[in-house]
């Protein structure tokens, strides 16, 4: 019953990262999923056993196969990079003092602390995004001048050919 209850939570999640609350007394956990909440990232305390069974067909077990002691699970946020650098940076504020990331997955592989840590320093769907418009936007501008300046040489070329031969026609009678 508690291991389909977490497959129904963890159903259409496709990351995850296991984390460790320390010595967090209850106040401070209650801080700490409070300040998750408001950036749309699930908190939940989980027995090793029990999440091995529910995530053992799923993307989610390599998060699973080495964790040992009093774990929890987080997944959630605009995106993966999202929730992992929300949860390094709430893992350097003083008063969460214990609480770290020890792993997790994303797309079917497992992560350990310091991949968390490298795909925290990603930049975010959002700033990828920028990005990547940045980059269209300064192509397409290249590309907008390149054929600007090739036409405005062809149209001057045309035009002085075009004054070319009204000078040359203007001194012989038009041909019938």
């Amino acid at each position: 019953m508690l291991v389909d209850d977490l497959k129904k939570r963890l159903d259409n999640v496709a990351e995850v990262v296991v984390v460790s609350l320390g010595k967090l007394n209850a106040q401070k956990t209650s801080q700490l999923r409070h300040a998750l909440r408001k950036k749309n990232i699930h908190l939940q305390m989980v027995k090793n056993s029990l999440v091995r069974k529910a995530t053992l067909d799923s993307p989610l077990a390599p998060a699973f196969t080495k964790t040992e002691g009093m774990l929890a699970i987080a997944w959630g946020g605009e995106d993966v990079v999202d929730l992992t650098k929300e949860l390094d940076r709430l893992a350097s504020v003083k008063d969460f003092e214990g609480f770290e990331c020890r792993g997790g997955a994303l797309d079917g592989a497992g992560l350990d602390a310091g991949d968390i840590k490298r795909v925290a320093k990603w930049p975010t769907r959002a700033e990828q995004l920028s990005i990547l418009s940045g980059q269209i936007s300064g192509l397409a501008s290249t590309l907008s001048g390149q054929i600007l300046s090739v036409g405005g040489t062809i149209a001057g070329q045309i035009s002085s050919r075009v004054d070319d031969l009204e000078k040359s026609s203007d001194g012989e009678a038009p041909s019938a």
